[in-house]
């Protein structure tokens, strides 16, 4: 997972950022409210933790904000010292999906993250394949089929294909893209990102009156889209 994270003390924010880690995933730390929003205006994680007494814009204030301007129900999960019922009950209406009082436990937080992204991704993990007519993409022999044709992809094409196809409708961020199919690598920058995108959308024929659009957004990234088609 590529997470985000609102926290304003210092030593919190490493430990939860070392936890995450640990558990195979990104973090990346913001310590005010203002500065938080800013960044996810322009790039795009899995899920969102947030505290809630952060400086120049709290936490209820971002969920707010991201429930009313997100397209998506992007997974947010407070951890705050705010322990009151009516903070908790206020949160999960705004539209929290879980909400943990501090001091968190290390086992517990990753696992309450990832409860919550898999709810919102619906993803079933035991699943062979992924169907988005007329598309076939076979997970087990990492192979694409378009109308029962076999499509002909290099392995990171093909990581890149699974990756947008699990994420129809969302803009995903170059370097989200980048951390989930390439990983962290020093030596690979955005142009590598458009450049396989470019190849895809060819072999793919990713075209609107084709019933399938992929879009480049503007100082962002990537949206796989479906169209009204032919």
């Amino acid at each position: 997972m590529r997470v985000a994270l609102l926290e304003d003390d210092q030593d919190q924010a490493a430990l939860f950022t070392e936890w995450l880690k640990a558990a195979g995933h990104t973090c990346e730390h913001f310590d005010a409210g203002k500065s938080f929003v800013r960044n996810i205006k322009h790039d795009s994680y899995d899920a969102l933790i947030l505290d809630w007494m952060v400086p120049d814009m709290d936490g209820f204030e971002v969920l707010r904000w991201v429930r009313e301007n997100f397209d998506w129900p992007i997974p947010v999960v407070f951890v705050t010292a705010r322990d009151d019922e009516d903070d908790i009950v206020r949160a999960l209406e705004q539209g929290a999906d879980d909400y943990v009082v501090k001091p968190a436990k290390q086992r517990e937080l990753v696992a309450r993250l990832t409860a919550v992204v898999r709810r919102a991704a619906s993803v079933d993990e035991s699943q062979t394949t992924i169907e988005q007519e007329p598309f076939l993409i076979d997970l087990g022999n990492h192979q694409i089929q378009r109308g029962g044709e076999r499509i002909d992809v290099t392995q990171k094409e093909y990581e890149l294909i699974v990756f947008l196809f699990r994420n129809v409708g969302r803009v995903m961020s170059r370097a989200h893209i980048l951390e989930s199919v390439w990983g962290r690598n020093p030596d690979i920058n955005t142009r590598t990102v458009d450049t396989h995108v470019s190849r895809i959308r060819s072999k793919l024929a990713l075209a609107p009156e084709m019933g399938w659009k992929l879009s480049s957004i503007y100082q962002h990234g990537y949206r796989l889209e479906k169209t009204a088609g032919i």
